[in-house]
């Protein structure tokens, strides 16, 4: 087991992480029926594409999904929910690692075949996607001969440079030659996805199905079940009573076919400290759409909340409110409250209360030294779109808050690195320190220093200060390089330093070409 725990992969990417929610009981059952019929015959096609929309429910389905083949204790096989908030989550080459444990771990045939292969060539888990696929599930499932499902959630959430999806291309050459094994699939019907599933190497081993192409009325009914489950309890009005048919239909109109709406609406409108009834008035009176915009009804609803959270307080610090927001919305891995404070130089008080204004918003955890995610990147989408998010106290342009961001993470490296920050002997390695984790924890590298030492070179922009960006860059390099590279070398990431310094490198050109900068400024 040794050898199999040193596997690469993904944490929290299975279906039993998360703390994702199924569909509520007795929505979305037809859907949920044609995907179950096809995980139990082996003789239909090997893989099944669920494609929808943003906000129309497909993960989910998804959890849904892999919960009742998980429950029958044999079918499902390994699960890897996709999530651009998380690097290693958002990395192509971490699903098919990370699927192998988790067959490895549930299967001991699967697992007699793995470890071996480990043992004499530990670094295929970081190869190409065609070895991966090849020596990592194509072999051992060939050895193992079992009949099994795999759920891969969300793949337009994978960065993917390539036209036409790569895990897909290398799914199509691969999948006839793994008998016994179904891989379920969702995505939005993104243009780099749509030819993969569309190409002759996958297109007759597929079945598809269009999530927002289902039956409207079908779909309106689901969203009503949910809202009447969800708001059962809640007094919205003076005399007690409960939400009224009207408004079931009203707010079921503005969800448009989105669970998202539904789900986002419900989140709106629970929170105990907040009136029900004035917080359902202001979603009732926000403009209903005349046209069928894919975000007009989700837009008017984040409009809503963040007005309402913000704007009758009059935000007398608006700076604090996008610093906040722009580090929730642009980090590169989810960050606490106590981490985010530290990044942006605000008080730990003054971040939790911009984080609570908008909790309906997020997955806000009750421990401030704990993550916080965005309730459904949608409202990434919507904040950092100045044609969506007209306001412009709250709008997030990337690109200058980018810029903000390394800015923060330059000038945290700059004043907490120092030399040998966890007092390590002098000439041993660090895989010679038995307590080493204890060091790393106490020397106080954790949060918002470790975030800004592995990610700094990902907020990179070209846009907006960029000759103070350059001299404050050149300060860290002269000054704190060389504890910069002893600090990712204790995490154990040294090579990250040469993704950042191949990034930097290519900025700083792109930068130069625009001819900003006297010959002094580089020197």
């Amino acid at each position: 087991m040794l050898v199999l725990n040193s596997c690469r992969r993904a944490e929290g990417a299975g279906h039993r992480h998360g703390g994702r929610t199924g569909c509520l009981k007795g929505t979305r059952e037809s859907v949920l029926s044609e995907i179950e019929r096809w995980t139990e015959d082996f003789e239909r096609h090997p893989i099944f594409w669920l494609n929808g929309l943003a906000g129309t429910g497909k993960t989910t389905i998804a959890q849904t999904i892999a919960e009742r083949v998980f429950a029958d204790g044999r079918r499902l096989g390994a699960s890897f929910f996709c999530s651009r908030d998380f690097k290693d989550r958002s990395n192509l080459k971490s699903i098919i690692p990370t699927l192998a444990f988790q067959l490895a771990l549930k299967y001991p045939d699967f697992r007699a075949s793995l470890i071996p292969l480990l043992q004499s060539n530990p670094n295929i888990v970081r190869g190409s996607l065609w070895d991966q696929m090849q020596h990592l599930l194509v072999g051992p499932l060939q050895s193992a001969d079992i009949l099994t499902v795999i759920v891969i959630d969300a793949l337009d959430e994978c960065k993917d440079e390539d036209p036409e999806s790569a895990i897909l291309l290398v799914l199509g050459r691969s999948v006839s030659e793994i008998p016994g094994v179904k891989f379920f699939i969702t995505s939005r019907p993104e243009r780099h996805i749509t030819p993969g599933f569309r190409s002759p190497l996958l297109k007759d081993a597929t079945d598809f199905l269009v999530l927002h192409g289902v039956e409207r009325r079908t779909v309106d009914n689901d969203i009503r079940r949910f809202f009447k489950h969800e708001l059962s309890g809640i007094t919205f009005t003076f005399q007690g009573g409960e939400i009224e048919d009207g408004e079931l239909d009203l707010l079921c109109r503005r969800a448009a076919g989105f669970f998202l709406f539904a789900v986002a609406t419900v989140n709106f409108l629970k929170p105990s400290f907040l009136r029900p009834a004035g917080q359902l008035h202001t979603i009732m009176r926000s403009p209903e759409s005349t046209a069928h915009e894919e975000h007009f009804s989700l837009d008017s609803l984040y409009t809503s909340v963040v007005l309402a959270a913000f704007h009758e307080n009059d935000v007398e610090d608006s700076v604090v409110v996008r610093s906040v927001l722009s580090t929730v919305v642009l980090v590169t891995n989810p960050l606490s409250p106590s981490a985010i404070a530290t990044l942006t130089g605000f008080g730990c008080d003054q971040v939790q209360h911009v984080l609570q204004s908008i909790q309906s918003l997020l997955a806000l955890p009750e421990d401030i030294n704990y993550p916080v995610q965005l309730f459904h990147k949608t409202f990434a989408d919507f904040i950092t779109d100045p044609t969506r998010c007209t306001d412009a106290r709250f709008c997030i342009p990337p690109d200058r808050h980018h810029i903000e961001l390394v800015l923060r993470c330059l000038e945290l490296m700059d004043k907490s690195l120092e030399k040998n920050v966890c007092s390590i002997p002098d000439y041993i390695l660090n895989s010679e320190v038995d307590d080493l984790l204890k060091r790393i924890e106490g020397s106080g590298i954790r949060g918002a220093l470790e975030y800004a030492c592995r990610s700094w070179h990902k907020h990179l922009a070209t846009k907006g200060r960029t000759a103070y960006v350059v001299s404050t860059l050149r300060r860290f390099l002269e000054k704190k390089f060389l504890f910069w590279l002893e600090t990712l070398s204790v995490l154990g990431v040294v090579n990250d330093a040469i993704c950042a310094l191949n990034t930097t490198i290519k900025w700083l050109n792109e930068v130069r070409q625009d001819q900003q900068f006297d010959s002094q400024t580089w020197c």
